[in-house]
């Protein structure tokens, strides 16, 4: 059973791992100490590139302190619902998401909302060399 290689399950759940340490403000060293591997072996976990097993992701939701479950929320047995789970699990890990989401969600005014994101938009389309 060790040769199995992972699939796209394996690795949208290695994104959520990535994305609840970044939360959490674990370095993946942190996280390895805790669970009793090298960092190493957390990267390659994150990215994919290795199985979790069942033991090992058990330790992570504790370490991390999430439920097990929330490793799989998200995910349906429709490729469109897993592909937009593992699009969002893969922008939240872009480095400070969770600050600009944070500090978004606690504007109140919805005019200042629409402000803020119309702004964002266009420095991206700047950047990007396209006008939305």
């Amino acid at each position: 059973m060790g040769g199995k290689r992972a699939n796209n399950v394996d690795v949208a759940v290695g994104h959520r791992i990535r994305l609840f340490r970044l939360n959490t403000g674990l370095s993946q060293t942190e996280l390895a100490d805790q669970i009793g591997v090298t960092f190493q072996q957390v990267q390659k976990y994150e990215k994919g590139v290795n199985r979790v097993g069942a033991g090992r992701l058990t330790q992570i939701a504790a370490a991390l302190n999430v439920p097990i479950t929330a490793f799989f929320e998200g995910m349906t047995s429709g490729s469109k619902s897993r592909s937009e789970a593992d699009s969002l699990a893969e922008l939240m890990t872009a480095p400070r998401a969770f600050k600009l989401l944070d500090a978004f969600s606690e504007i109140t005014d919805p005019a200042l909302q629409t402000a803020i994101l119309s702004l964002v938009q266009s420095i991206s389309a700047r950047r990007s060399g396209t006008h939305k």
